[in-house]
């Protein structure tokens, strides 16, 4: 079959790789409808140095069960599932936490010999903890819209979660990429009284007004944090969402969090401090 290999910065190649198998009783196989690309996969894609030894890559994928492991239940060949971006138990003390990320018998996908999301098909280990059932057919219009299920919805609905995101709750959304908009999307289903994004990118914060954020807020640095202590009497917001990982978007929600507020990070950190 074909998947993705990256091999430096800027070099990702399609290339023909052995078709998987059920290799431990607790496998699937998913055949892959959609997939797509994480923007913690453009990090290596322009950072990572140059091997002659190409790596699976890719996370956030959905498709149709080809093939299932004798302890598998619950699921059964030609279910259309959604992987989420790590393979769990969810049964183990730290899935039942919900820390899915610390799962004792759990990991990530295009690691430890486990077939990254751009391909084909994809072995899934532990699936029965894993694989998520969707009510549509293979050839629903819904597929690229339930593809965020895989990661990117989920990464902002948990920052909003974690940040303890309530009716009462002011909140800034640190970045409009797709983390950030999921983040706003999700802090207005918690109810959240007032939603500010801070973005400069027109179309995607157009977006996020559309999503629920009531104030926009497109400068950078200082100015930005001084935009929201505007905005908010001086105070800065109970909860601050960083949804981009760099170290100026750090700081920024180091500026506009209010004393005793929460700051709820999930973008991928790319400094070293």
């Amino acid at each position: 079959m074909r998947a993705t290999l990256i091999y430096g910065a800027g070099d990702v190649r399609v290339e023909e790789v052995p078709d998987p198998k059920i290799q431990r009783p607790t496998d699937a196989v998913v055949r892959v409808l959609r997939s797509c690309i994480c923007g913690s996969d453009l990090w290596p894609y322009g950072s990572r140095p140059p091997s002659e030894q190409g790596d699976r890559i890719g996370h956030e994928f959905l498709g149709v069960v080809e093939d299932i492991g004798a302890e598998v239940s619950g699921l059964r060949t030609g279910d259309l599932v959604v992987a989420p971006f790590v393979y769990a138990d969810n049964t183990c003390d730290f899935c039942l936490e919900g820390l899915h990320t610390s799962c004792r018998h759990g990991g990530f996908w295009a690691t430890d010999g486990v077939d990254g999301g751009q391909g084909e098909a994809v072995r899934v280990p532990q699936a029965q903890g894993t694989l998520v059932k969707l009510p549509v057919g293979e050839d629903s219009a819904l597929l690229p819209s339930l593809l965020t299920l895989s990661d990117v919805f989920c990464t902002g609905h948990h920052c909003a979660v974690t940040a303890g995101v309530t009716p009462r709750t002011t909140v800034a959304v640190v970045g409009d990429g797709a983390v950030g908009l999921s983040a706003v999307l999700s802090a207005k289903w918690l109810g959240a009284e007032r939603i500010i994004l801070m973005g400069r990118h027109k179309v995607r914060t157009d977006l996020g007004r559309d999503f629920g954020a009531t104030d926009i807020v497109a400068e950078r640095g200082e100015e930005g944090v001084a935009r929201v202590r505007e905005l908010t009497g001086g105070d800065g917001t109970h909860t601050v969402l960083e949804c981009v990982g760099t170290l100026p978007a750090l700081e920024t929600a180091l500026g506009v969090v209010r004393a005793g507020g929460t700051i709820s990070r999930v973008g991928a950190p790319q400094y070293d401090q």
